[in-house]
């Protein structure tokens, strides 16, 4: 695509909308980022930019004589594609490119794309260290917290990078063609952007649909979406892993290893005692990221050195600290129930359960279900608190605590612990709203645990 003739309006100031004008300045198109936040601060925004690479900047109202102006769009992955702005300019023929999609276009060199529900983050951080201690030139990027647009011009036809790509994101990818994939699962989210679960279902597929015949996309055997994409590929082959089953081919685990099978032959590839990650899904996110980077030609020793080594990612069944024999643990990227019932499971005894959030539409029926004997009090915050209360209530646990506040929360936890309780924040919902991130709500989080008397 030829960007010198081009008037593009990026929609987002926030770090990936920054990166992508970036990027198209470098590439000489004329650029307008804007907000719709008519309070932000554009004095902070143009800092962010040297001054021969600055875009215009704008908020508030988009000028008709400005929108006459523009021939591509790129809205950043937090803005919606089918109202507002995007639809507008979608509606009068302008195309919409996504800040992956461009990322796409300026990078060389092998790409690794991992995509699903839970999961993401922990498998591409994985994926990236075992890339490092096997290639020179390796970058992760995308939903992670590192745009693509800020690495790709970066990267060589050595380059390997490692990208984790949301549901949002893969809403505007054309010729986007990862050299292997990953799908790790599929459950409610997000349903207040995609509206019906098919639509999420198909933005996840998505991520396949450009690879070569030939290629792999890595898929989780034990999910009904991902295991029934595997069996109706054509052309890309499924590369498959499990913790139920003895697969034929691929990557399974049972309570004691991980193994890899071929032809019906199955090697050890390690012990799991010798994981520093907790819980099942961990084991699948492991399994996972092996079969990511074996399929570009990693070796196993290799694979298997890194992942001993490897720690849990920040905000995703964190270790914060014991204050008074109590562990309290870090999970704010549990943003969906399926992610927080995966938190719970992997809590080794009595656990106090922080939970609530900004409203994504989810249901709490199976995440109430999963506390078992194992959650001895629900403490409860955010938006969705009474919703998620009543549903527990109608599961039949009642000890719950509401709060109004992240301190009043982390104090009532202190106050109801005792020594050999496990104190986890896992919301099962996003941290709008309250919080600017989940990033923010769980360093908050430690912050008040840090706090706590030892």
């Amino acid at each position: 695509m030829d960007f010198k003739n081009t008037t593009a309006l990026v929609i987002g100031c926030g770090i990936s909308g920054v990166a992508a004008s970036r990027l198209l300045r470098h590439a000489g198109a004329k650029v307008y980022l804007f907000d719709g936040n008519a309070e932000l601060d554009l004095n902070a925004v143009a800092e962010k930019f040297e001054e021969a690479e600055r875009p215009e900047l704008l908020k508030g109202e988009l000028p008709e004589a400005i929108k006459n102006e523009i021939t591509l769009v790129v809205p950043s992955p937090g803005v919606p594609v089918d109202t507002g702005l995007p639809a507008e300019f979608a509606a009068r023929k302008i195309p919409l490119l996504g800040e992956i999609e461009m990322g796409y276009l300026f990078s060389k060199g092998q790409l690794i794309a991992i995509t699903g529900t839970n999961g993401k983050t922990t498998t591409t951080a994985l994926t990236g260290e075992i890339m490092k201690a096997h290639s020179k030139s390796v970058f992760v990027v995308g939903n992670i917290g590192n745009p693509y647009t800020l690495e790709a011009e970066k990267t060589t036809e050595d380059s390997v990078t490692v990208a984790e790509i949301s549901s949002f994101q893969l809403e505007t990818i054309d010729s986007f063609k990862p050299t292997v994939s990953a799908i790790l699962n599929i459950t409610p989210d997000h349903l207040n952007r995609h509206h019906t679960m098919e639509n999420y279902v198909a933005a996840k597929e998505s991520i396949m649909k450009n690879q070569d015949a030939g290629s792999f996309c890595v898929l989780n055997y034990e999910d009904s979406y991902t295991r029934a994409f595997g069996e109706h590929l054509q052309g890309v082959k499924p590369l498959f892993f499990s913790t139920a089953r003895v697969l034929q081919d691929g990557f399974w685990a049972d309570d004691e290893a991980i193994f890899f099978a071929e032809g019906g032959i199955s090697i050890e590839i390690m012990k799991i005692r010798e994981m520093m990650l907790l819980g099942k899904h961990n084991v699948e996110n492991v399994m996972a990221a092996m079969a990511l980077t074996h399929a570009v030609g990693v070796p196993f020793e290799t694979i298997v050195s890194v992942t001993k080594t490897f720690k849990a990612v920040e905000h995703r069944i964190e270790y914060v600290a014991t204050k008074k024999g109590v562990a309290y643990y870090n999970d704010s990227k549990g943003t969906n129930p399926d992610a927080a019932i995966k938190a719970v499971e992997a809590m080794p005894g009595p656990t106090i359960l922080i939970g609530g959030g900004y409203d994504k539409q989810n249901t709490y029926d199976e995440w109430i279900e999963s506390f078992g004997d194992k959650v001895k009090l629900l403490v409860l915050l955010g938006q969705t608190r009474e919703k998620i209360a009543d549903c527990a209530r109608a599961h039949g646990f009642t000890n719950i605590v509401m709060a109004d506040s992240l301190e009043e929360v982390v104090r009532i936890c202190a106050q109801n612990a005792v020594a050999g309780d496990y104190v986890l924040l896992s919301p099962a919902c996003a941290s709008w709203g309250m919080f600017p991130n989940y990033e923010v709500r769980g360093r908050m989080f430690k912050e008040l645990v840090g706090k706590l008397e030892d």
